[in-house]
């Protein structure tokens, strides 16, 4: 049994996943995954081409598996993708397999660190705003479902959430 739970981050697109994320295991000592960034590594190719050529559906095919995967490693900070809380396997693993902390973000936020990243196929769209708000929709109630702790990313530093996130880890468990 690990002695340490595994953190997994949380949240939409623009929330801060892995720049928290790379923080967080570097205070902590851990090593740190971001699930996108495996799933490019392990293709080859980055995530707008993975939609291009599988669609979401190839997307959240090859996600899901990596989520598996990676949950299973002891003592570990992830950073998930926006996404990776659709299906009920992944909200199942990461709520079985440690910590997770949703980094909750205003649309406005989220728009404003999105504007210019062409890596974010579900933002290729005439309104960017009107789809964060619609993605916000259908995915706070998962996240929310999934989440041991929830960080408002637009009202805290990073240094604030890491320190947040290790005081949780620092509080004694009931037995």
């Amino acid at each position: 049994m690990a002695s340490r739970p595994s953190i997994f981050l949380v949240g939409p697109m623009g929330a801060g996943k892995t720049t928290i994320g790379r923080q967080l295991a570097q205070a902590l000592g851990r090593p740190f995954h971001d699930s996108d960034r495996e799933i490019e590594r392990r293709t080859g190719v980055d995530i707008p081409t993975i939609f291009e050529y599988e669609g979401e559906e190839g997307f959240r095919e090859r996600e899901a598996a990596v989520i598996e995967e990676l949950t299973r490693l002891p003592e570990i900070v992830l950073a998930t993708g926006g996404g990776s809380v659709l299906r009920p396997e992944n909200r199942h693993a990461l709520a079985g397999r440690g910590l997770v902390v949703y980094l909750k973000t205003p649309v406005s936020l989220q728009l404003a660190r999105t504007a210019h990243d062409r890596n974010r196929p579900l933002l290729q769209t005439e309104d960017p705003e009107a789809r964060l708000r619609a993605l916000y929709e259908q995915r706070d109630p998962l996240y929310r479902e999934v989440a041991d702790l929830t960080l408002d990313t637009g009202r805290l530093s990073v240094r604030q959430i890491v320190r947040r996130i290790e005081d949780r880890l620092n509080r004694p468990t009931a037995s």
